[in-house]
């Protein structure tokens, strides 16, 4: 698999300093890919692994690498709900986000999300520099989620489908349009849990999801929709296949 090993420098500031060569690469980008590794001792006897996933931009080349930071009773107890630390490098090992989503004792209700359920995820980019949130909000059954700035104040808003299945019958892409948050009609980016093929998607928990944003979007609103992807991920689809396992 190509990788992307020179990415280009931009001096578009962030908080007054230049962005790291790595970071910057994202003012290049429309559309990522984020694929998780499947894991072979997960497969085989069902204990849930530290989630790997490898990022691609739309020449399938990898530009970024993230891994999951977590402890085994964590997994093992708390299994989705679980609090983490997702870890992104570059394919220097540099790394470039943190996305931090610190557990909750009995988080992850959708009816009331707003009081003490909701979960937080903390996107910082470079580490020590924070630059956005992921909030899930309250709702009856779809996810909801509020992206907001370093200051807690909304910039998106994310409503996913009621029923955000895929099945061999069903294998549509589900989006997740990122909507402005005075504006729902109005469509700012876009995340697609993508259909990864029957065997894969049966057999694993490994899931594919695929990413769109404007090119001129600022790199802080870019990172936090790429935390909110890991958001999504570990509410909606991780806690989907814990619960048919």
């Amino acid at each position: 698999m190509a990788t992307v090993t020179n990415q280009p420098m931009n001096s578009k500031p962030m908080s007054g300093a230049p962005l790291p060569q790595s970071l910057a690469y994202l003012t290049q980008i429309d559309q990522l890919i984020i694929k998780q590794k499947v894991e072979l001792l997960e497969v085989l006897t069902g204990c849930e692994t530290q989630n790997k996933y490898e990022i691609f931009n739309s020449l399938n080349q990898q530009i970024y690498y993230a891994k999951e930071e977590s402890s085994f009773c964590m997994r093992y107890w708390c299994g989705p709900n679980r609090g983490f630390i997702i870890h992104i490098t570059d394919n220097d090992g540099q790394e470039v986000m943190t996305l931090t989503r610190e557990f909750k004792c009995c988080a992850g209700c959708c009816w009331c999300a707003d009081a003490c359920c909701g979960f937080l995820l903390r996107v910082e980019a470079p580490p020590g520099n924070v630059v956005g949130y992921c909030k899930q909000r309250t709702s009856c059954c779809a996810l909801h989620m509020d992206l907001l700035d370093a200051a807690m104040q909304p910039l998106f808003k994310i409503w996913g489908p009621c029923c955000p299945c895929q099945c061999i019958c069903c294998p549509s892409d589900i989006n997740f349009p990122v909507k402005d948050i005075n504006n729902p009609d109005k469509v700012q980016a876009n995340i697609a849990k993508m259909w990864a093929g029957a065997m894969r998607e049966m057999l694993t928990d490994a899931d594919t999801f695929g990413v769109t944003f404007p090119l001129e979007m600022d790199v802080k609103q870019k990172a936090t929709i790429i935390g909110a992807v890991f958001l999504l991920e570990f509410i909606v689809f991780e806690t989907q296949k814990n619960n048919n396992q």
